[in-house]
């Protein structure tokens, strides 16, 4: 780890900017002070080459870097000297001036140039070479520069950082310092999203009075925006009013008078349904109520197909030599006759042969059909089991990278996708903000296909779309329940309908693809450590990184992710020389580390080693191998499907170590073999829908290792992942 000395201030001018992401601020750049060069990191947003600095933090010296000076807050001066200037103008701070430019400017100007570009912008049109409208963009930026830095030193009081500051100057511009020291809640609320805390405290360091009304709302759409990840698309409006009370310390009445003051000026939105009133940040009204109107008028509008269904599934049958099972031949005729299905069923049930049916089908009608999933790992499992090309939704949707603030997509309800029928399987993963975008998308004859497991865990994202459609009752649904002969010999698939169902697992012997095993405390970590680096290699020849996946129910405790994926590395890919490594914070990232993107960004580039079509973007859940280190720079080169993705220093954090993942992070994937510690599971996490999802990602062979006690308590506990959504009443509702 990096080792932090004293609090330091150093003053110098900035000699180069090695690189600076325009996005959030964060910057490294080379400055001298006092005679040496030193590199300076952290967010320093518009800091231009020429410009004097004052800079205030710590030198870290890190194994991998070196030492380099974390900058905390940063003092801009302006160059005063007409040297100085000229110098800060030559660096291309400012647009269509370059270094021809900067010199006779200064010539005419001298040490007044800055104050000429300022506040006399048509002054600079004397000078052979610039135009009114140069002359005015140089000027403006100069102001915005200097706006910014209003911005960021003001906040930086109250030790925010300057993406902040960035952030909210493209929001309100020059008035960024008025609106927030008016209204300090602005900072927790978008584009900030700083901790409510923080503007609490700044508040009260300007005295407002803590039942203030843009201190009640800016509580209540916390409230709401805390429990996004919780899952929840809205909540109830006591339970709200509720929580934001004693939340605020605040009276029942003033949160509800509050509420009914952003109802009423549409800060916030409700319906009642189900005798209760559900309160919404708008966003997301607005897609629960899109997807529900999307819905229903696909049920409603004509569709023709259906009334061949028979002599079509015949023709198929035939020249595939296969003979449908009921329900299967039921789903492929329902997918032919209706624009909206749901087609749902566990391990083993043959959603997979019902789902090639229907594709075929689709394909002797002259349909053009896509094939979509939730991640690459369930759109590649999507491909190879159907033999056709199947993306990401956000690859199929194509995400716009020109947009800077928000997820926006290239096909849109402008630009419609050019398919006749969309299948989505994973549906249970889909959350509300992707599936409308997904429906806006299409055109308004475009069949829906939406196949997936009821019983698996729903969507990371906000909403319960899956669990949502099936529940209205609006939409054609088709449960496939009978397990095939050959899949009722896995118990793999035997015991994950027994645990869905509430039936203890079988434990299984070591020939069977299913097993037990019991241990305890720190003898059960080294258990399945040992399965993963020796035991399951030497028995079954599966490869450790590529084959075997650790699949925990918490992150937390011996056997949770972190300390199993501390472990794992340690015995699987130790230090060692020739294989470089960067250590940041609490995880060690090293050349052959098996990793886990843990959020999606749409920024990191990929190429594709043969040649194919490079791009940007890498998404939750997506996994790789680390292929290079570059450890002065502080990047790192992820090998992930066939994709080989650029992490610069400041994306590094997003990755971690996936020798263990938790559960909720494996859905949509399938390994060969998984192996599910199950001892000292946290309450909140015990319970039968976990282990299910668990269970059922393995392929060839699944162990629960740990407690048999344990196992029996999680599938006794039917507590689902609650999640307040409307969208079963939205679908239902046929007067919207």
């Amino acid at each position: 780890m990096a080792q932090e000395q004293e609090w330091q201030t150093l003053s110098g001018t900035v000699e180069n900017i090695v690189y600076c992401n325009e996005e959030n601020g964060y910057t490294v750049l080379e400055f001298s002070s006092g005679g040496d060069l030193y590199t300076a990191v952290g967010e320093l947003s518009d800091v231009n080459v020429g410009e004097d600095v004052t800079l205030h933090g710590r030198f870290v010296t890190h194994p991998s870097f070196g030492e380099q000076f974390r900058v905390e807050a940063c003092e801009v001066r302006m160059p005063e000297s007409a040297t100085a200037i000229r110098r800060y103008l030559a660096s291309g701070a400012l647009p269509y001036i370059g270094k021809a430019l900067a010199g006779r400017i200064v010539d005419v100007f001298g040490a007044d140039a800055l104050e000429v570009i300022a506040s006399d912008p048509m002054a600079l049109t004397k000078i052979k070479g610039i135009t009114p409208e140069k002359a005015l963009a140089a000027s403006n930026e100069f102001k915005r520069i200097f706006g910014v830095r209003e911005a960021i030193g003001y906040l930086a009081r109250y030790n925010l950082p300057a993406s902040a500051a960035v952030a909210l100057f493209r929001q309100y511009g020059p008035d960024t310092v008025e609106v927030v020291s008016h209204n300090p809640y602005v900072l927790c609320g978008y584009p900030a999203y700083q901790d409510f805390g923080v503007a609490d405290a700044i508040a009260q360091s300007m005295s407002l009075e803590y039942d203030a009304r843009e201190r009640v709302c800016a509580g209540l759409l916390f409230v709401l925006r805390h429990n996004l990840q919780n899952g929840h698309a809205c909540l109830p409006q006591d339970k709200l009013c509720g929580a934001a009370s004693g939340f605020l310390g605040v009276e029942p009445e003033t949160v509800a008078s509050t509420l009914a003051f952003m109802l009423e000026n549409n800060d916030l939105c409700a319906v009642e349904y189900r005798e209760k009133a559900w309160v919404y940040l708008p966003e997301y009204m607005r897609a629960e109520l899109s997807v529900a109107r999307h819905l229903r008028w696909l049920i409603k509008y004509p569709c023709a197909g259906g009334e061949h269904a028979e002599k079509t599934i015949a023709r198929i049958e035939a020249a595939q030599g296969i003979t449908y099972a009921p329900l299967q031949r039921e789903a492929i005729a329902a997918a032919l006759g209706a624009n909206a299905l749901v087609l749902t069923g566990g391990p083993g049930t043959g959603k997979t042969t019902a789902v090639n049916g229907m594709l075929a089908a689709f394909e002797q009608n002259g349909d053009r059909v896509a094939l979509a999933a939730p991640t690459g790992r369930a759109a590649k499992r999507l491909s190879e089991l159907t033999g056709r090309k199947a993306k990401t939704i956000h690859r199929l949707l194509e995400v716009d990278y020109t947009n800077n603030d928000t997820v926006r997509f290239i096909h849109n309800e402008k630009n419609l996708l050019k398919c006749d029928v969309v299948v989505i399987d994973e549906m249970s993963m889909v959350d509300v903000m992707l599936f409308e975008s997904l429906l806006l998308a299409l055109k308004p004859q475009c069949k829906i296909i939406m196949v997936g497991d009821e019983d698996q865990l729903p969507s990371v994202g906000a909403g319960n779309v899956l669990g949502g459609v099936i529940a209205s009752g609006v939409v054609p649904t088709i449960r496939l329940r009978d397990i095939f002969r050959q899949a009722a010999e896995s118990m793999i698939v035997s015991n994950a309908h027994r645990i869905v169902t509430g039936q203890l697992p079988g434990k299984g012997s070591r020939d069977s693809d299913f097993f037990m095993l019991e241990s305890d405390g720190e003898a059960c970590q080294q258990l399945v450590c040992d399965l993963v680096c020796r035991r399951l290699p030497q028995s079954y020849g599966f490869d450790p990184f590529e084959d075997i996946q650790v699949l925990c129910p918490s992150k937390i405790g011996p056997l949770g992710t972190v300390a199993l994926n501390a472990a794992l590395q340690q015995r699987l890919n130790p230090p060692a020389p020739g294989r470089p490594q960067l250590n940041i914070r609490d995880k060690i990232l090293r050349v052959g580390d098996k990793v886990m993107q843990v959020r999606n960004n749409y920024d990191i580039p990929y190429t594709r080693p043969d040649g194919g079509e490079e791009g940007a973007g890498a998404f939750n859940g997506d996994m790789g191998v680390i292929v290079d280190v570059d450890v002065r720079g502080g990047s790192v080169t992820v090998r992930s499907e066939d994709r080989l993705l650029v992490y610069t220093a400041e994306h590094v954090r997003e990755l971690e170590p996936a020798y263990a993942v938790t559960i909720h992070k494996s859905q949509g994937s399938e390994f060969p073999a998984v192996i599910i510690p199950v001892m000292d599971v946290p309450p909140k996490l015990c319970y039968r829908n976990l282990l299910y999802t668990g269970v059922t990602r393995a392929k060839t062979l699944c162990i629960l290792a740990g407690h048999s006690a344990e196992v029996a308590q999680m599938v006794r506990s039917v507590r689902r992942n609650k999640r307040f959504s409307c969208l079963a009443d939205l679908i239902r509702d046929e007067t919207l």
